[in-house]
């Protein structure tokens, strides 16, 4: 059975525990005390037993024009899990909290190929639009 859970700074070892293929790169464990210590960052573990398979990751913001927003950051799924409903589930998870802090509007991004994220994203009412992404390199 699938459990979703948004952690809190008591849930490091559950974090850490984590499947590497929920995430892109091993989970630094001074990077998840920090995370999990903010309170503008959200993460939602899905867990299969004891075994973590599933993640999504957002934060809060404002502006000085706008009021508070929410970022989903990422999702992940373990390709053994995938088709199966979990990512529905955690940024379900993600936005239940965003709304019990007065959010009104989150976005996500991701690549015009990326086929599985659109039709999630799709399937959870958003409303997708074109938009450039550049990237740049701050480093030396």
């Amino acid at each position: 059975m699938i459990t979703v859970k948004l952690l809190d700074e008591s849930d490091l070892d559950l974090l850490l525990s984590a499947d590497v293929s929920v995430f892109d790169d091993p989970i630094r464990p001074d990077l998840a005390k920090a995370y999990l210590a903010h309170p503008d960052y959200l993460i939602a573990l899905a867990s299969d037993g004891d075994k973590v398979v599933g993640m999504a990751t957002g934060l809060y913001y404002f502006h000085p024009d706008k009021p508070l927003e929410f970022f989903v950051n990422e999702v992940g799924v373990a390709e053994s899990h995938q088709r199966q409903g979990i990512a529905m589930r955690l940024m379900q998870t993600l936005f239940n909290a965003a709304r019990q802090r007065g959010v009104r509007y989150a976005w996500v991004g991701t690549e015009d190929d990326n086929l599985p994220a659109k039709a999630l994203y799709t399937r959870l009412n958003g409303k997708g639009q074109a938009m450039a992404y550049y990237e740049f390199d701050l480093g030396d």
